[in-house]
Formats: structure tokens, C-alpha cells, sequence
């Protein structure tokens, strides 16, 4: 669904936990945070706050982290 861009919670090279709050976009008067679905590493952040968004786009890239180095 279109939205707003409120809050983005996350930045390239973050690493993250499941269910991490990811972005937070405003859709028809009311505020959803969007979370991880699994642990990785955010590999790019397509959107800022502000920024209108249509359904289906990428916000934000994340990659599985493979543990430690």
C-alpha cells in the first residue's frame, strides 16, 4: 500500500536481529514499523524520511550475515 516514509530506524552496515524495526512508514492515517525477518546485515537503504513509497518497492536491502569473521 502507498505511504510516507516516517522513521528510518537502520543504517548501510547495521547489523540486525529478527524482528529489528526496520522502517516505520505512515499508510492511511496510522504508523507501521516494519522489522526484520531474520538476522543480516543491511546492505542498502533506499528510501529517507519524508519520501512517499508505492506498494512493492525496496526500501531497505538486507543480507544474511554469515556470523562472526
Amino acid at each position: 500500500m502507498p505511504g510516507l516514509v516516517v522513521r528510518v530506524l537502520v543504517k548501510a552496515g547495521q547489523e540486525v536481529s529478527a524482528g529489528t524495526g526496520i522502517v516505520v512508514l505512515e499508510a492511511m492515517k496510522m504508523e507501521n514499523e516494519l522489522k526484520a525477518p531474520a538476522a543480516g546485515l543491511v546492505g542498502a537503504v533506499r528510501v529517507a524520511a519524508g519520501e512517499p513509497v508505492e506498494k512493492g518497492q525496496v526500501l531497505v536491502e538486507l543480507r544474511e550475515h554469515s556470523g562472526s569473521p
